[in-house]
Formats: C-alpha cells, structure tokens, sequence
C-alpha cells in the first residue's frame, strides 16, 4: 500500500514523521508497507527490550485476554500481584503501583514525596516539597515532569512551571548540597541520562549523593524509566552503585513494548491514603501479564551476564569506528550507549541511514553532535557487526 494512500491528517502532529508506515516487527528488524526491512536501534526509545513482537509477549497477551481484560482497579488481579511480588523480591522496595507511562510513574514519585513531606515536616513544622533535580535531565511531558526536568527551553513552554524544583549538575555533589533548604524534602535524578545523550552518574556521585540524603533526612528518588529493566546489565541501574534509593520509576523496558509502568517505594515512604493515587487502567492484568513475561526473561541465568557482554562488545566496535573515523569515542552502561560524533551531523546521519537501499538502519540523535544507540537487549553481535557495518559506510558517504 502507497503512503499516499494513508489519510493520516486525522492523527495530530505532535512530531515530523518520515512517510512511512510501519507494519511488521520481529527481534531487531521493522518492515515498512513497501515491504523495505530497517535494522531498529530505536526499539520505541528503549521500550522493546526483547525485540519487536517476541513470542513470549505475544503468548502472555493471548493468554490474558481469553481470561480476564481490567476488572477495575478498584480490586485485586492476579497477575498485578505475581509481578508485584516478583519486582520486590528482586529489588530493595516494598511496594508498587503500576501506571501506564514513565511519565505517570515519576509524577506519582513526586506527589509520593511530596505527601512524605507533609509527614516527615521540617523544624519548624512546615511541609516539606521541594525536590532537587538535574540540569538536562528527563522525566516525562507532563507539567510536573516538565517541570521536574532540566532540558532547555521546557521553562518557558507551558509557562508557569509547576514550582518546587531545583536543578543541580549531574556528578557534582556540591551542586546538590548547596541547594538543600529547610523546604527540600528530596533528591531525583536518572542513574544514565538518557535524552541528553547517555549520560551516567559515576558510582561516587551515587554513594555521596546517597549519604548526603541520608545525613539531611531527604529521600532520593531515581527514575530508571530508560535506564532500568536490565538495559545497564544489572536488573536495576541503581544496583551499579551498592547503594538502596527510597523510591524508583520504571518505564519502557518493562512492558517490552506495551503501555505499563511502576513506582516502587520502601515500606515506611509509601504513605499514600485511598484517593490520593489511581488510574482507570492501573494494574492491568493484560498489561502487568507482559510484565510477568519480560521479567522472567530477564531473570533466566546468563541473561543480564548477556546484556552486559554485548554491551562491552558494542563499546569496543563503537570506539573502534570512531578512531576509524576521526571522532570523539562513544559511552554509556550495558546496552544504553551514545556515539560522540564531535560535529553536528547526527540528524544527516539519522535520515541517511533510514533512506539507504536495499535495507535502512534506524538511528537515534538526541543531540545533533551525538548518536544513542538502544536496541534490543538480546540482539546477537552480528547485528551489532551489521550496524557498525552500515553506519561506517554511511559516515565515508558523508565524507567522515
């Protein structure tokens, strides 16, 4: 079918879209409705994390919704509870509420807090409401999670911002402490950033940061929307460091391509009363089902060992193209990593690539002098091998 033939005025234009129509995913690979085959390292911003379209999701979703679709949140479900079970077991929380969005998730963090300040008051009896978060990090596209962000320009977008929020320089402790007041009552921030060009908090940072807020009674918060879900190779980005946040997000990864997400909290922080936290489609037993699927693959041995072992292998292969190619080498954790090209070529990189023939490759450039690189977590070296292979041609036909 010609994409001239898809009316697709009725959808709203909230981003520039190349035309065409994507139809078909398997693993790596995405097929378009002229039938062109791209090799995919978007993977939906790092949500497929076993790949387009894997059986085990589609066995888990088929097996649901013969059973049971959304009896309301207003009662239990039982595979909310397996996964909620299996995300405490394996994790430093206690308890969990499931959402729809990464986004959803970290505003549920922030009223979290937010509530937790109201109980946990400063020495002068007052609430607690301020969180400090970091300059060009990401938390989502609500006003709060706007506001909550650090990325340039989101000030002023949907002016006045929701007020509370202080940035702080990623890896600089004295940037956090600094800005601590009798009103701050935590600390957020992404173990990796992602958006702003895969980022990582150093293990030190982690550690002072958790025993700064510890010594000044905060809770620190980390949103692993992006980075959680085995995507660092460890199950949780927070784990690289030794340290036990208060509360997490997780997005993306763990519904392997479907709408779910998840706060978490240690037993004494998830003071929320009924009526302060809900959702029409929270819990979900079709979603959480592919919860349950996406974790369990995760947690069969060798596979985080895997993601870990492709992740050195991509590192190696990137730094090895960049010194091929004049640039300015490559980082990041696991399978979350970014290609520093030095010069802002990475949107003509990015629409090069989608167009080659016969086969395109689908790249990411959240920054124009940087490429991110978020595939499946079990994609096999040669498709790393092919990417490299393809992007190396791509940067020659450049004149790179």
């Amino acid at each position: 079918m010609e994409f001239s033939q898809y009316d697709v005025n009725a959808l709203m234009q909230i981003t520039n879209r190349p035309s065409l129509v994507f139809t078909e995913g398997r693993g790596m690979w995405l097929t378009d409705n002229n039938g062109k085959r791209y090799l995919d390292y978007l993977q939906g911003w790092a949500v497929n994390c076993l790949g387009h379209s894997p059986q085990c999701i589609v066995d888990a979703v088929t097996a649901q919704v013969g059973k049971l679709i959304n009896p309301s949140p207003a009662f239990y479900n039982e595979p909310s509870i397996v996964l909620a079970n299996m995300l405490t077991k394996n994790s430093c929380f206690d308890r969990v509420f499931f959402a729809n969005s990464g986004a959803e998730a970290n505003e549920g963090a922030i009223k979290l807090a937010r509530k937790w300040g109201k109980l946990n008051k400063n020495a002068a009896g007052e609430n607690r409401y301020e969180i400090i978060t970091f300059n060009h990090g990401f938390h989502g596209r609500t006003l709060a999670t706007m506001s909550a962000s650090g990325k340039a320009g989101w000030d002023t977008m949907f002016a006045p911002q929701v007020p509370g929020f202080h940035k702080a320089e990623l890896n600089d402790i004295a940037s956090v402490e600094k800005l601590i007041t009798d009103k701050t009552v935590a600390v957020m921030l992404e173990p990796v950033q992602g958006e702003s060009g895969v980022i990582p908090a150093t293990r030190e940072f982690m550690q002072a940061l958790r025993a700064l807020t510890k010594q000044r009674n905060l809770l620190l918060i980390v949103d692993e929307v992006q980075a959680g879900m085995g995507r660092t190779g460890e199950l949780f980005a927070y784990q690289l460091s030794g340290i036990e946040p208060d509360i997490m997000t997780l997005g993306k990864g763990i519904g392997g391509g479907v709408p779910l997400s998840a706060l978490l909290a240690r037993e004494e922080i998830a003071c929320f009363e009924p009526g302060e936290q809900g959702g029409t489609y929270n819990g979900n037993p079709v979603m959480t089902a592919v919860g349950i699927a996406v974790l369990s693959e995760l947690l069969k041995p060798g596979f985080l060992q895997s993601v870990k072992d492709k992740g050195a292998y991509m590192s190696a292969a990137l730094n090895k193209l960049s010194a091929k190619h004049g640039l300015e080498g490559e980082r990041g954790e696991g399978l979350l990593r970014a290609l520093k090209l030095g010069k802002d070529i990475g949107p003509k990189i990015v629409e090069t690539a989608r167009d080659m023939e016969p086969v395109g490759l689908l790249l990411n450039s959240p920054r124009p002098d940087l490429l991110r690189f978020m595939p499946s977590l079990n994609l096999t070296t040669d498709e790393i091998d092919q990417m490299i292979s393809m992007l190396s041609d791509i940067l020659t036909k450049l004149g790179h």
